[in-house]
This record gives C-alpha cells, structure tokens and sequence, in this order.
C-alpha cells in the first residue's frame, strides 16, 4: 500500500487515531501488525528522543518509512517532539509526511513565532505540522501536571501560526506507567467547539480504556501512546527471560517483546474505533 499521510490517516479514521511510538524495528513491526488485525489506519511515531538513541534520524526513518510502504493498512510515519528545527527539515528530507515540532518549553511569544516559521516551511513541501500550546511562561511545557490549555488562547495560537494540529493540556502526563489520569472532558469538548484543526492527546498512556473512549467521543483524534507499549515489551521480555535462563537468541525473547507489542496495540486500536 502506498505511504499515507497523517491528514489522510485522520480523514480516513471514523474515530480515534492511534500514534504509537517506535524505538526499534520490532516496534514498527509489531505496531502496523495490530493495525492490520483490525484493518485500521495507524501512526508510527519516530521521537526526538528516539533519534538520540540511535545517533541519527535517518536508520530508523527509514526503516519505519519501509514498514509503512508494505502493510496492508494506511500508516503514516510522524515525527514527535521535535524540538531542533534542523531535524524537522531533516525528517522531510527523508520522506515523512508530517512533523510535532514542540516549542511549549519557550515563552508563549517565541513559540508562537518559532511555530509560525516551521509551520510555513512545511507547509510550502506539503508537510503537516503538529504543535502544542505551553504554559503561560513556557516554563514546564503543556503536560505539566495541572496544566490545562484555554480553548480561546488555543483558538488564538492556531490562527497564528497555521498549524494542523493541537496538542492540548486537558490532564494527562508524558511516561506514566498507571491507569489513573482524570481528564477533563468537558474541556476537551470546549477545545473541539473552538478550535478548526484536530486535537492531539498526548501522555495517553496513563489513561483508563473507557476514559479514553470518552475522550474520544468528546472531540479528541490524535491518541499519542508510548509508555504504554514499552511496559508490555519489556514486561514480557523480562517473563521470557525469566522462564528460560539458558536463552542467547534474542529472537526468541525479543519476538516475545514484539508479540506483546502487537496485543497491546490491537487492543487500544479497538478501544480508539469503538468510540
């Protein structure tokens, strides 16, 4: 199937889009394989953070960009939390469709101004653009806990720098490993009354199943999830190893990782469609 963009993922998405993040191959694989058990569009998502562990964008872009081009389902390949302008044009460069470039730890001013200018670069190359809207301050960033964004300064924020998509602060945090976020979901259905282009909920992995089919229903598209699949992977990695001691082959307790990746991810995806 040819290589999908992120607006044609979310147009072709009836309910939530799922936008997992990969650190290696076997989570690229394993990712569009829960996609295609349910026939679903999804999101690989390639961080800045995942580009330092590898010492460069370019080996697992590309390796994403392959996975996507030979599934049978749309997938599109996103860069997340781009914070070096540089990496955005390099990820363009390279063939992905769509960038997150994070400007929420700058002061508002600056943000806004530094989101404007990539915005429109991107634009110019068809790419779609992703931004989230900081504190007042810019100090802790938009998932800081307490954080929430205002729907008018939202509203405001999107007219002046054109992107395509809002990250919003609507009571999530990034890497958490349980279940518990309270989100405010009549603050999500405010967001979606002002603003024109859709809303992204980061740190979905600390989000209950029925909480995130609500937010859903309230007016949320884009559902980041990470922590998540990491928890699975490595939980399961770690019961392999600990079944059978003697094994050297990371294939086996690695495909064990991968597996559970691919239970993770077609569980969420139905959650994320069922809404």
């Amino acid at each position: 199937m040819p290589l999908t963009g992120i607006g044609d993922v979310i147009r072709q998405s009836p309910a939530g889009v799922g936008a997992f993040n990969v650190i290696q191959l076997e989570h690229a694989t394993a990712i569009v394989a829960g996609a295609e058990t349910l026939g679903v569009p999804v999101v690989l998502q390639i961080s800045e953070n995942c580009v330092r562990y590898h010492g460069a964008l370019e080996p697992v872009a590309l390796a994403a960009l392959a996975v996507a081009r030979a599934a049978t389902v749309p997938v599109a390949v996103h860069l997340d939390h781009a914070t070096d302008r540089a990496l955005v044009e390099e990820a363009v460069a390279l063939g992905l469709g769509s960038v997150m470039f994070d400007a929420s730890a700058l002061p508002d001013e600056e943000n806004v101004a530094a989101t404007a200018e990539v915005t429109a670069w991107c634009r110019a190359r068809g790419v779609w653009v992703e931004a989230e809207l900081g504190e007042v301050g810019g100090k802790d960033g938009v998932h800081a806990p307490g954080a929430r964004t205002k729907p008018h300064e939202a509203a405001d924020y999107v007219a002046r720098t054109g992107v395509d998509a809002l990250a919003v602060a609507v009571g999530t945090s990034h890497a958490m490993t349980t279940k518990d976020a309270v989100l405010d979901l009549a603050l999500i259905a405010e967001l979606r009354a002002a603003l024109p282009v859709p809303l992204v909920l980061h740190g979905s992995s600390g989000v209950p199943d029925d909480t995130l089919r609500e937010a859903v229903r309230n007016g949320m598209k884009k559902i980041n999830i990470a922590t998540h699949l990491n928890k699975a992977f490595t939980g399961a990695v770690r019961d392999h190893l600990t079944r059978d001691a003697a094994v050297v082959d990371p294939r086996k307790y690695v495909k064990s990782g991968r597996d559970a990746v691919t239970r993770e991810v077609t569980h969420l995806l139905s959650v994320l469609t069922s809404s």
